[in-house]
């Protein structure tokens, strides 16, 4: 698969000016409809752009009463000419909007009435072949953390199709059901698309495998095996428990020229929240040790819920 090239984008203009007024309220009335932040961002930018860089800096329009039709397709047939037609008419819907709300609003005619969205071909959507799948698949194969966790990312996207937001906001917590949205015995998976809107979807047995082999990593830490592997994503053998263990035991400082240097503070532990015998509440140990922070990542206590989307966000 060729991945697309993407084409850039220069920075827009945003300052509408004496156009802002109406636009903030348009986001006020897009936040009390329940749209999502990520809507009325949009929504309102692209107003906003087309404000600042069209009404503002190519006409001598002095508020939006006098805008009329021509004034939005000259806009379009400008940014057809820099941008793929999906992206033009993204911008040419948030204006549509704009308009109705404001021409009820505000009882102005609606200057986009009788126009259409410019026209959006059809593009092919690249895949990966079969071939490229395999490699992935053998890329992430193996028992560590990383790579149990690099398999169920990339067998659930397979298996599903599920956007990479829905994906990252999968929660997992095997003692509070309601809480949970993975089923692992039902093969089925709740996600939530756009909108906040959840809807239910179906893994393969693989996927279904490869996730129940990442959870189990997930788990309380057992004994014998050292907080700080478990965090650097490492399940140790029993070959290399040692080389990992968290030493306690202060650097012994260097005589030089007679001199001893300054005194060695006490030990804190390299892992936040963790020392040599096990997890610091909040509050306790060191200074700084566990105040203000977590649990840690990589199966320690309280880090179950939301583990497999918190780990692609941090990846990312």
């Amino acid at each position: 698969m060729t991945a697309p090239r993407s084409r850039s984008r220069q920075p827009r203009q945003l300052d509408a000016g004496i156009f802002q007024a109406e636009i903030s309220s348009f986001r006020l009335h897009l936040a009390a409809e329940g749209k999502s932040a990520k809507t009325a961002r949009t929504y309102t930018e692209a107003v906003r752009w087309f404000g600042a860089a069209h009404l503002l800096a190519q006409t001598s329009r002095a508020g939006w009463e006098e805008v009329d039709g021509q004034d939005v397709q000259r806009w379009m047939a400008g940014l057809l000419g820099r941008y793929s037609g999906a992206y033009a008419s993204n911008q040419y819907r948030a204006l549509q909007q704009f308009f109705k709300w404001l021409a009820a609003e505000e009882e102005l005619p609606d200057p986009m009435a009788g126009l259409h969205p410019p026209k959006v071909t059809s593009k092919l959507v690249p895949v990966f072949t079969s071939q490229e799948l395999s490699r992935l698949a053998r890329a992430c194969a193996g028992r560590s953390f990383a790579q149990r966790r690099d398999t169920a990312i990339v067998a659930v996207l397979k298996a599903s199709g599920i956007r990479l937001s829905e994906l990252a906001g999968i929660r997992y917590n095997p003692g509070d059901a309601p809480r949970s949205d993975v089923d692992l015995w039902h093969r089925e998976i709740t996600v939530r698309g756009k909108g906040g809107k959840p809807r239910i979807v179906k893994i393969s047995y693989d996927a279904a495998r490869s996730l129940d082999r990442y959870v189990r990593v997930r788990a309380p830490p057992r004994a014998g095996v050292p907080a700080a592997a478990m965090a650097r994503g490492q399940q140790p053998g029993a070959g290399d428990r040692q080389r990992h263990l968290p030493d306690d035991r202060p650097p012994r400082p260097a005589v030089r020229d007679g001199c001893l240097p300054a005194p060695v503070p006490a030990p804190i532990s390299a892992t936040p929240g963790w020392t040599a015998a096990g997890p610091v509440a909040q509050g306790e140990g060191p200074a700084g040790a566990g105040a203000g922070q977590g649990p840690l990542r990589g199966g320690c206590p309280g880090k179950t819920a939301g583990a497999l989307g918190d780990d692609l966000r941090e990846r990312g």
